[in-house]
């Protein structure tokens, strides 16, 4: 009996163990982060940017780090349209969040980047999240997976896990969904050149064709 006792007493602790290490290893998303705030406030922010100011095109880009098709863009077309429109100058590219509501962890993963970018990791952690997308297949919690992106990155993970629970950025994620809502974004990704909606295919050669023509009208 009391070997019966011995081997229960080493089993719960066993059993503590692994439920303490399941919990480090794959901790509760944020709520803050997670969900859209009650109250919106403008900071003035208006996005993350790539490209030269004097670029005579601007092409935003209303995305969500969840949505599938932003990530074959990001990963597919997006090295291209660097390399031949922005790092040439005629392009200065604008990214601005419009996290989904059927994706459950959109606006997480908008507040990873943003919590990144306050350490000036923004495209890094950008290019994390898409690159490594199986995250948003799954359906799991990928909260830890992101904190594994951010130390890719090179960012201080004490400021970024601090900023990931206070919620710092969920009103600006909100703005900037509702500012797209009120352009009349309503899918992802979305992409507005020189002000107007794009309605063009999503890739390289369209965006060069599209940006031409847009460069060419300015000159006019």
């Amino acid at each position: 009996m009391k070997r019966f006792y011995v081997m229960l007493g080493v089993l719960t602790v066993a059993l503590v163990a692994m439920l303490v290490y399941l919990l480090k290893s794959n901790p509760s998303a944020p709520r803050a982060a997670n969900q859209a705030p009650v109250t919106v406030v403008d900071d003035g922010f208006r996005g993350y940017t790539l490209g030269s100011d004097s670029a005579p095109v601007e092409v935003i880009e209303y995305g969500d780090f969840e949505c599938p098709a932003c990530a074959g863009f990001a990963v597919i077309q997006m090295p291209t349209i660097k390399e031949q429109l922005i790092a040439t100058g005629k392009v200065h590219w604008r990214y601005r969040d419009y996290p989904l509501p059927m994706h459950p962890f959109s606006r997480l993963a908008a507040h990873a980047a943003q919590c990144a970018g306050e350490q000036g990791k923004f495209w890094e952690m950008h290019d994390q999240l898409f690159t490594n997308h199986s995250w948003a297949q799954t359906g799991k919690n990928p909260t830890g997976l992101f904190t594994g992106f951010a130390r890719a990155t090179g960012v201080d993970l004490a400021r970024y896990d601090a900023c990931m629970e206070s919620g710092r950025y969920a009103a600006r994620i909100e703005f900037s969904r509702q500012e797209g809502e009120q352009r009349q974004v309503n899918g992802t990704p979305t992409f507005y050149i020189n002000g107007k909606m794009y309605m063009g295919r999503n890739n390289s050669d369209a965006f060069k064709a599209a940006i031409d023509s847009a460069a060419a009208a300015r000159r006019r």
